[in-house]
């Protein structure tokens, strides 16, 4: 009995080579330089916040060297999968126009080296797992997992690596015979990787971040088929499917360094060279006076829907993304404030090695920003979109009042120094509901005056100004005399340079007056440009309003 009789045993439908394959996947007809990455994520959970990082990353290596982008989506692990993940990721790359070259969706395929859904690419990889068997690479293991939980215990009691190697591996040294024999007797099985390395010895493997390091050599026999699904293992399917893709640079989480010998190893078994590896750092936020790994349990920011369902700008969260995830990006942006991210040249020697920190405050500083640079047409839009799914009352009021919400997000706006109100679009409605009637009537008011208290006073200074010398005809300069007039008639100074120079001859001054009428209109006594507000909410509004 030989190996690929025990492999004919395993796969007795393979008829297909791996060069059968290598002529269905021909090398990519690419330029000199140019970059294949993949974003992989695995539908077992939602997409969160290093997914993102390693999506971002993927596309711009790929758009900064006129190369390809790809999805694939690794649902090996049928046992795990969560309703809904896989929506989300097209959800995610969609939002964010981050749009792959190659992907497959609803059944339709684009791109030439798919299925790229690994579920699908069942008979691809059973062709590299009969190969192995055959070369005496891959054995089959029928230890169960009571037995191998239990080898783990005893490990761990003598202070060892926990795993399936050495004289723990039992399986590796059965002979084929008695493999054989066990299959043809029904037993189950799954299929191991024979390792070839030696844990005390060290080999050089180079990262696109870290540079040149030393990992010990791969001797840990990992499964790389499942026995419920004869589906592979992540660290087998990659191998093949990035083999097979012509992937040249594979992004992912540092946490995977450990794996690079187990990957390596098989990569060496085949005889392929290994695509080049870009491990990122860990996403890290302060907790306090500590510091440590961003968490979906503990941070809602750590999943993606966080940002769409609070309303950041797409180019705010890639900006946030791109600041930690190259050193040099924040001060390139800042140079090239409307140019495309991707217009920047990444560097995967300018990834942290120390960790990521990720700041909400910078998050919402880079939003406001984006937002305040919007023009009040494009500002609407976005708004509306986001308003649509999470605040469908809302939506229904701007669409109901376009030109007029168009003309309150445009209150200092588009001039040279323009407001920055807005941290996200779920920011809107607080930040302008005493515009609108039907808001405005609903909400609890309280009224946040400031050095005039007096209600008597109060009263006598709006009604005055609304009675004798508010005009909406009047342009702003005009406007600005009658508050200072107004001020004036009731002993406040006309200028606040006037009553810091003699304050003991004025109740107060003309910021104090100005304060009380826009409390009176709006109830905060922090608003955009007041003259504007009055201007467009009209006196018949505003003189109901008052009552």
């Amino acid at each position: 009995m030989t190996n690929k009789d025990l492999a004919n045993l395993i796969f007795p439908d393979i008829d297909l080579t791996i060069e059968d394959l290598e002529k269905k996947y021909p090398k990519r007809d690419l330029k000199e330089g140019a970059k294949v990455t993949r974003i992989a994520p695995s539908p077992t959970g939602f997409m969160h916040i290093g997914n993102f990082m390693q999506l971002v990353i993927d596309y711009v290596m790929a758009k900064n060297s006129g190369g390809v982008f790809m999805l694939r989506i690794e649902d090996t692990d049928q046992a795990r999968l969560v309703d809904g993940a896989i929506d989300v990721i097209y959800n995610t790359l969609d939002q964010y126009g981050l749009i792959a070259d190659e992907y497959e969706k609803d059944g339709k395929i684009v791109g030439n080296y798919g299925p790229y859904v690994q579920s699908e690419r069942k008979e691809l990889y059973h062709v590299f797992l009969k190969h192995l068997i055959e070369i005496g690479r891959a054995y089959p293991c029928f230890c169960s997992k009571e037995e191998t939980d239990a080898v783990a215990e005893i490990q761990k009691k003598e202070g060892l690596r926990t795993g399936y190697y050495g004289r723990y591996a039992k399986c590796r040294n059965l002979s084929i015979d008695e493999a054989y024999e066990k299959i043809k007797n029904g037993e189950e099985y799954v299929i191991r990787f024979k390792s070839s390395g030696n844990f005390n010895k060290k080999f050089k493997f180079d990262d696109a971040k870290f540079g040149t390091i030393e990992l010990p050599e791969n001797d840990e026999d990992i499964v790389i088929m499942k026995a419920s699904t004869k589906l592979p293992t992540y660290h087998f399917a990659h191998v093949v499917d990035d083999y097979l893709m012509k992937t040249t640079h594979v992004v992912r989480g540092e946490e995977w360094l450990s794996s690079v010998p187990k990957h390596i190893d098989m990569f060496n078994a085949f005889g392929f060279k290994p695509p080049k590896y870009v491990h990122t750092s860990l996403i890290l936020k302060k907790d306090g006076d500590s510091v440590r790994k961003i968490s979906k349990r503990k941070d809602p920011e750590a999943l993606m829907t966080f940002y769409v369902e609070k309303g950041y700008p797409s180019k705010a969260v890639i900006d946030s993304v791109m600041t930690i995830a190259n050193s040099n990006y924040e001060e390139w942006r800042t140079g090239h404030p409307d140019n495309p991210f991707t217009d920047f040249e990444f560097s995967p020697k300018k990834i942290s090695k120390s960790g990521a920190f990720f700041d909400m405050d910078k998050l919402d500083n880079i939003s406001k920003n984006i937002i305040s640079r919007m023009n009040k047409d494009e500002l609407y839009e976005e708004l509306y979109k986001w308003a649509e799914t999470y605040d469908k009352e809302f939506a229904k009021l701007v669409k109901e009042n376009k030109d007029y919400t168009i003309s309150i997000l445009n209150i200092e706006r588009e001039q040279k120094k323009p407001r920055k109100d807005y941290v996200c679009y779920s920011d809107v409605k607080e930040k302008v509901w005493y515009m609108f009637d039907e808001l405005y009537e609903n909400h609890e008011k309280v009224y946040e005056f400031q050095n005039i208290k007096d209600e008597k006073e109060i009263d006598s200074i709006v009604n005055t100004y609304f009675d004798k010398y508010y005009d909406e005809n009047d342009d702003k300069e005009t406007w600005f005399e009658k508050i200072k007039d107004l001020s004036e008639e009731f002993g406040y100074a006309r200028e606040v340079k006037e009553y810091k120079e003699n304050p003991e001859k004025y109740k107060g001054h003309v910021g104090d007056v100005s304060t009380v009428i826009r409390v009176r209109v709006t109830t905060r006594s922090m608003t955009p440009d007041l003259y504007e507000i009055l201007r467009i909410l009209g006196k018949e509004r505003i003189l109901k309003r008052l009552g």
